[in-house]
């Protein structure tokens, strides 16, 4: 790769937090087309099971653009003609519905593999997949749902997946159905494919598997603003040497720049159309699944920051706490926060806040009270109680008081 310009690691700070929405203003009432620039953005917003402050899918949002109406990313996804659909990404994400046919090549590969679970399950029932079709042709269910008579398996420490479940999970990762939605107990309901995706989407047809990771690199490329191939890779979870490839050719169209940043000796490439702002204005709180995270190794590269979910550590092994959120302001991560929702109660528990290198405590105390009094009151929280504990915690006790 031929050297490229040379970024100050400041300027590739705010290069990498443009591109993924942060440092607009934010909106006094978000609409639909607010959330629709933060999809066009970040392209998918991870889903986890953990709700010790609120699901894993719509903190970003929030961190973008302060309180909005969760209904409106309830409706993107689950409203047609949806916006956004849930597949594997980056892990199991809510993904821009424009990338399903970017996808599809993942989707045979995996109808192709189906796990050692499946095998066995369809050679006893080999009518099981007609039958669950056939169920959902009728709309959306729920694996438990389905009618399916087999008898369950209690194997595995109580994990207890019926057949219906196994194959209604094979048949979502080959494409063939598709998330309708979420109940009140975050189980998926499945529907058929061709009922829950845009006929639009649908009626693309199938890229080849390099068109696919070039359009997947291109919008990773996109979303990171300056990033290497293992931050490009990391985005959508692909394997490094097709996304080499797929670096190549996006370069040789001139879509990727080869850059040089300052203080690291691994090439990085530039999107062609990423802003570069001279200064940045961001305050937010920023969870451990959104994108702008997603690369442990680039957060330490560009920010300086060392960050793990300890959410499967012991507690006494913990260094900053079980839920930890990081605190951004200006093109810089000042402090970390340790948060749960004590929803009974109705307060936000700040049970530690801890400085990073360099920042001034003082200074970021009152304003990451004001962040955590807005994201407490959009949670419907009345309170927020922080205890003296990390090297923040005390100055944000005053503050809160």
């Amino acid at each position: 790769m031929t050297p490229g310009r040379r970024l100050s690691a400041a300027q590739a700070r705010r290069i990498a937090l443009a591109a993924q929405g942060f440092g607009r203003r934010r909106p006094a009432t978000v609409t639909g087309r607010h959330v629709q620039a933060v999809i066009d953005s970040v392209a998918q917003f991870q889903i986890d099971t953990i709700n010790v402050t609120v699901r894993a899918h719509y903190a970003p949002l929030f961190a973008r653009l302060g309180p909005y109406d969760r209904g409106l990313l309830d409706r993107a996804a689950d409203t047609a003609p949806r916006r956004l659909f849930e597949y594997w990404g980056h892990a199991a994400s809510l993904l821009d519905v424009e990338l399903q046919p970017y996808l599809r090549w993942a989707m045979r590969r995996r109808a192709q593999q189906p796990g050692a679970d499946v095998r066995r399950i369809l050679a006893s029932k080999p009518e099981l997949v007609d039958r669950i079709l056939a169920d959902l042709a009728s709309g959306p269910l729920t694996a438990r749902s389905v009618d399916n008579v087999e008898e369950r398996r209690r194997e595995h420490w109580g994990w207890n997946w019926s057949e219906a479940k196994h194959v209604l999970e094979y048949l979502f990762d080959s494409g063939r159905v598709a998330v309708a939605g979420r109940n009140a107990q975050f189980e998926r309901r499945y529907g058929l494919a061709e009922d829950v995706l845009p006929a639009a989407v649908l009626a693309v047809p199938d890229p080849s598997q390099a068109g696919s990771h070039d359009a997947l690199v291109r919008r990773a490329a996109r979303a990171l603003g300056v990033a290497d191939v293992g931050a490009l890779a990391t985005y959508f979870y692909l394997k490094r040497a097709p996304v080499a490839a797929a670096v190549a050719r996006l370069a040789r169209a001139g879509e990727l720049e080869p850059v040089e940043i300052e203080g690291l000796d691994r090439p990085h490439w530039l999107w062609h159309e990423a802003a570069v702002p001279r200064s940045l204005s961001a305050q937010a709180l920023v969870g451990p699944f959104d994108s702008l995270v997603f690369d442990r190794r680039r957060l330490l590269d560009l920010f300086g920051v060392h960050y793990r979910i300890e959410t499967y550590t012991p507690a006494a092994r913990r260094r900053y706490g079980y839920y930890v959120y990081l605190v951004l302001s200006g093109d810089t991560f000042v402090a970390r926060v340790d948060l749960k929702a004590d929803r009974t109660r109705g307060v936000l528990l700040v049970p530690s806040a801890w400085s990073e290198e360099g920042a001034r405590p003082d200074a970021v105390a009152p304003r990451l009270a004001a962040e955590l009094r807005s994201l407490a009151s959009w949670l419907g929280l009345t309170d927020v109680a922080a205890v003296p504990a990390g090297t923040l915690g005390e100055r944000l006790v005053r503050a809160l008081a």
